[in-house]
């Protein structure tokens, strides 16, 4: 990849999230302008505090961080039961040493899209709660933006239920929001392709093994990472977030194809569902690029090559 790519992360740090933000941070194609929060996989005091450890600990303190918004963007019609957490509510890096700054995450991303001279990509690898909201208030943002990259969805299968996937689940209104909102190219990284993104125990000691902070800093979240996404393996984890920025280094380490996508917000057993319209029977234009599958070995190319001191692409 050539030149510098302009990034705003949105997340919900838990494990996978801090790894996608160490690429991120870390490498040098990628000018991570800023990152917001969002609840999700923890609160957001939690995902908070998680993205200011990942950054000091990676020595990137000078990345802005802007906690965004506690809950949903709409009320749920059905109860949300809490699952056993998957994530650590507090990762195993030193305290944070930065703060995040004042301003409100939402009134930050629409002030830096209005205002931007060169457009930016926006990674939301968290439930779409900030960018459904900065939406609905400056719907023109969209403009700025030269590609949307989300983490979550699935046509084959869920996660948080037997249909629907964590982050579209925990705030559905919100992502259909966001698949609605005609965003020039918005590419969604869905189950289907990031439960092929696994890296292996062996994998995780050779991180550590480079003795980078990015290195040890990655394998020390993954080595505590439990996911309930690959029955049978317990050796492999799903780096979920972590292929969105590989991604956008690499475009072929997913398979990519064209489709309409909504998000079922009212059905009981279908509630938060992504409907993927693979067969084009709605007749709605396609709105997304749907990720089908992933290369293991390339992602976890991208991974080392990016944790370890030589950064040179």
């Amino acid at each position: 990849m050539t030149g510098t790519r302009r990034v705003i992360l949105d997340v919900d740090t838990g494990n996978d999230d801090a790894v996608a933000l160490m690429i991120a941070a870390l490498h040098p194609a990628i000018d991570l302008v800023g990152c917001t929060t969002a609840a999700g996989n923890l609160t957001i005091d939690q995902t908070t505090d998680n993205t200011l450890r990942v950054l000091d600990h990676v020595g990137c303190s000078d990345v802005p961080v802007y906690r965004g918004l506690a809950k949903p963007f709409a009320p749920r019609p059905f109860p949300f039961t809490e699952l056993e957490p998957i994530h650590e509510p507090t990762l195993p890096l030193a305290e944070p040493r930065s703060r995040a700054r004042t301003t409100p995450a939402v009134e930050w991303l629409i002030e830096t899209l209005r205002t931007t001279t060169e457009r930016i990509t926006l990674v939301p690898v968290a439930p779409l709660t900030n960018i459904a909201a900065a939406l609905t208030v400056a719907p023109e943002i969209r403009d700025a933006v030269d590609e949307i990259v989300i983490m979550g969805g699935g046509h084959a299968f869920g996660n948080r239920t037997v249909s629907a996937e964590f982050n579209i689940y925990y705030d559905p209104v919100a992502a259909d929001v966001v698949l609605q909102a005609g965003f020039e190219r918005l590419v969604l990284i869905p189950l289907d392709a990031t439960l092929q993104a696994l890296v292996s125990d062996e994998q995780i000691r050779e991180l550590d093994a480079l003795g980078t902070p990015g290195g040890t800093g990655a394998a020390a979240v993954l080595a505590g990472y439990v996911s309930g996404g690959v029955a049978g393996a317990p050796s492999v984890r799903p780096v979920h977030d972590a292929l969105c920025i590989a991604y956008l280094l690499d475009p072929d380490v997913v398979r990519l194809t064209r489709y309409h996508v909504a998000v079922d917000t009212t059905g009981y057993q279908s509630f938060g569902r992504t409907i993927v319209d693979v067969r084009s029977q709605g007749g709605d234009d396609p709105n997304a690029w749907f990720a089908t599958s992933a290369d293991a070995a390339r992602f976890y190319d991208i991974l080392r090559s990016t944790l370890r001191d030589d950064h040179e692409q």
